[in-house]
């Protein structure tokens, strides 16, 4: 799991967004004055990751009234993400990490060939980096399973917390 610290300075990722261009986090944070909650996930093949991304949309004004921008990052195809993000209409930005540049820059558990079970090959599995204006992070959350994850009610409620009571 990643060695970072509360209030460490994140890792920058380009990545290819199923908006068609490649997305750079640090470039993103300078036109978004505002914090990033780093959504990473199985891929677009993952029912519970896609109900989980139905959910981020679903709350997505909610995250944005908190002043904090979802991102999503997987080592799936991007056509198979653009795909999936076009069928149900998801207005953030999803990124395509198939070299896993962000994945490894973050320390996600991968469940690669090595992994003690199988289970729908090689993936990187969920992670959740609440980032602030400053590119520090703020909250982390890493699973090495598909289960367990937080509800978007719950990050919500741990973003309010955290901006709350932050010195």
């Amino acid at each position: 799991m990643a060695n970072f610290q509360l209030k460490d300075t994140v890792p920058d990722f380009t990545l290819p967004s199923v908006a068609g261009e490649k997305f750079s986090f640090k470039e993103h944070q300078k036109e978004h004055d505002s914090w990033h909650l780093i959504v990473f996930f199985r891929g677009a093949w993952c029912p519970v990751c896609q109900e989980e991304l139905r959910e981020f949309q679903a709350n997505k004004e909610k995250f944005e009234e908190q002043g904090v921008h979802i991102l999503a990052v997987a080592n799936d195809d991007l056509e198979d993400l653009q795909e999936y993000a076009n069928k149900e209409n998801i207005t953030f930005p999803i990124m395509a990490d198939k070299e896993l540049e962000a994945i490894k820059a973050y320390d996600v558990y991968y469940h690669g060939e090595d992994a003690p079970y199988e289970d729908h090959g090689e993936h990187g599995e969920p992670a959740y980096f609440l980032v602030n204006e400053k590119g520090e992070l703020m909250y982390q959350q890493q699973q090495t399973g598909p289960f367990g994850r937080p509800h978007p009610d719950e990050l919500l409620r741990t973003v309010k917390y955290i901006k709350k009571n932050v010195k």
